[in-house]
């Protein structure tokens, strides 16, 4: 299994249009330098009252398919 590590700071405005389809994807600079794209949906249960914000794990297999995001 392979992860990464990324500092997020998505305001609420900006998910809400994450959340409404406008956009279905987040590109994000991880710790090392690489970068990763991965579904919006997978932030839901991250979300708060001032959007998402912090750092978190991302763990995909080797078909750079996404296994599951952790806040960390």
């Amino acid at each position: 299994m392979r992860e990464l590590v990324v500092e997020l700071n998505i305001s609420a405005e900006e998910y809400l249009r994450l959340y409404r389809g406008e956009v279905d994807s987040v590109l994000a600079r991880a710790l090392d330098g690489r970068q990763v794209r991965f579904p919006a949906n997978s932030l839901r249960p991250f979300v708060t009252r001032g959007g998402v914000s912090g750092r978190f794990r991302i763990r995909y297999n080797e078909h750079g398919k996404l296994v599951d995001i952790q806040k960390l």
